[in-house]
């Protein structure tokens, strides 16, 4: 009986710390909050200190502002220099074919909400060719119909690696029929580096340049 009654404290004591423990995180909200104004404000040219004129300056469009991303990154100069060698990689660099790195970057931008991302590769996508109703239904998910086998792998990726941090074997298996092994490290890549964008991109507050589109009419989270 006294083996049982510890058994039985135990038992308690073991409940109670992990409700306690339980109790001292605080969860992810099911409704995040997305800011309708910057917490940290992009720069404007007039605040531009020595290093930050030579990091910025480059990435001038035609007339001759910067993307609120840049001009928000610019106050970090170091993270920007640092992160930016990176970013191009993924961009202009990386081994996957254009079309499909958008269809990556643009789902785990919608995973994350990360109106931005979605809207400057709503433009991007659109470049390298998807059509409105390919990014419409990449909001959808993978098992929506239309999508080749290998373009709902590419979808069910990025869901895998947010929702469960690795890609299952049936999808690596897709993925590994057309792409060689540094495409497969570069789909991972891809999809990890613009979850961490989009966590950034929500908790900076960085807002839409003027004319540039949120998430397509008919989309739902």
């Amino acid at each position: 009986m006294k083996f049982l009654k510890v058994i039985y404290i135990s038992i308690c004591l073991l409940f109670i710390i992990t409700l306690a423990g339980g109790n001292s995180v605080q969860k992810g909200s099911k409704n995040p909050i997305r800011l309708k104004e910057p917490r940290i404000a992009p720069l404007t040219e007039s605040q531009w200190n020595e290093e930050q004129i030579k990091l910025l300056t480059p990435y001038k469009r035609v007339d001759g502002s910067v993307l609120n991303v840049v001009a928000t990154l610019g106050r970090h100069p170091k993270l920007f220099d640092r992160f930016i060698t990176f970013g191009l990689y993924v961009l202009r660099e990386q081994t996957l074919p254009d079309r499909d790195r958008e269809i990556l970057i643009l789902r785990i931008g919608w995973l994350c909400q990360a109106k931005y991302e979605f809207g400057q590769h709503t433009l991007a996508g659109k470049r390298v060719g998807l059509k409105d109703e390919e990014i419409l239904r990449i909001t959808k998910g993978p098992d929506e119909p239309g999508w080749s086998a290998f373009d709902a792998a590419l979808v069910r990726a990025a869901d895998e690696l947010y929702y469960d941090a690795i890609i299952s074997d049936a999808t690596w298996k897709v993925l590994s029929e057309r792409y060689n092994e540094k495409q497969l490290m570069d789909v991972i890549f891809t999809v990890g580096g613009y979850n961490m964008v989009s966590w950034a991109l929500n908790s900076f507050g960085v807002q839409l340049e003027k004319g540039v589109p949120g998430f397509p009419e008919g989309s739902k989270k």
